[in-house]
């Protein structure tokens, strides 16, 4: 299993933070219009907790996440299709949970890709409903909390 290492993504990795996410095979199809045109802005990580999964070894870009703090939520996650099933996720989440907790905060909500809702049931997240079709997203998508303990 590759060593993993995660820290916080500063301006110098947001370019490969949207190649990842643009890369994604979960976002391929119908899925694409949610992910279209986005870019992960110097801005974006000046004002969120962005935190990456990086190989040890060598630096590859394993997976990241957003979370922004008010009001808290999930609003990023990506693992890299050849990182799939390594526990990358996981990982990811624990560590988004441990950030949440040092800034106080006592949930966090996620609007899941309809595909990834089994992969935060299993890892803690419990539904709490259901957001309506949106222009980008005209299909329901599920809405979930992670309570921070």
């Amino acid at each position: 299993m590759t060593e993993t290492t995660i820290r916080s993504a500063d301006e110098s990795d947001a370019d490969r933070l949207t190649e990842l996410m643009q890369a994604s095979s979960a976002y391929q199809g119908a899925y694409f219009a949610m992910i279209e045109g986005y870019r992960v802005r110097p801005d974006y990580l000046a004002r969120h907790v962005v935190r990456m999964a990086v190989d040890t070894a060598d630096d590859r870009l394993l997976g990241f996440y957003g979370l922004i703090r008010e009001p808290a939520e999930l609003d990023l996650m990506f693992v890299a299709d050849e990182a799939q099933g390594l526990g990358i996720g996981r990982k990811l989440i624990a560590d988004m949970l441990d950030r949440a907790r040092e800034a106080g905060i006592a949930s966090v909500k996620v609007v899941s890709h309809p595909p990834a809702e089994r992969f935060y049931l299993k890892v803690g997240a419990v539904r709490t409903g259901t957001r309506p079709p949106q222009p980008k997203t005209p299909w329901e998508q599920p809405e979930l909390h992670f309570t921070v303990r």
